[in-house]
C-alpha cells in the first residue's frame, strides 16, 4: 500500500468517525442512522443501464460535496434530520474510503485509491 492510500484511508477514517460523533452527540436515533447507512450504495443501480451513467451517478453520490452542502443547509433552516442525514451520508463515505474504495474510474473495479 502506497503512503498516498494510507493517507486517503486514515482521511476517510477520520471523516467516518467525526460524523459518527457528531451523529451520536446530537441524539439522533440510531434506527434512522442503520437504515440510512447504505443507501448511497443505491448508486451502483445505474451500472444496469451503462457503464458511464454507473461511474457518473456512483461518483456523484460518494463525494463529500453532497453532504456537508446537505448539512450546512440543515443547520442553516434548522432541520435537524437534514443534519442527520448528511451525517450518516459522510459516516458512509468515510467508512468506504477508510475500507480503500474511492471514486470510480474507468471501470467498476479501479478506483482513485486502488484496484478493488
Amino acid at each position: 500500500m502506497s503512503y498516498q492510500q494510507i493517507l486517503l484511508r486514515a482521511e476517510g477514517a477520520v471523516v467516518m468517525l467525526a460524523a459518527l460523533a457528531l451523529y451520536a452527540e446530537s441524539g439522533a436515533g440510531w434506527v434512522l442512522f442503520i437504515a440510512l447507512l447504505f443507501t448511497p450504495d443505491l448508486a451502483f443501480i445505474p451500472y444496469m443501464v451503462n457503464k458511464q451513467l454507473g461511474i457518473t451517478v456512483y461518483n456523484a453520490v460518494h463525494t463529500y460535496l453532497w453532504p456537508v452542502i446537505l448539512g450546512v443547509l440543515g443547520i442553516l433552516v434548522d432541520a435537524s434530520l437534514l443534519t442527520h442525514i448528511a451525517l450518516i451520508w459522510a459516516t458512509h463515505i468515510g467508512l468506504d474510503r477508510m475500507l480503500g474504495y474511492g471514486l470510480k474510474m474507468d471501470t467498476f473495479k479501479d478506483t482513485h485509491i486502488r484496484r478493488v
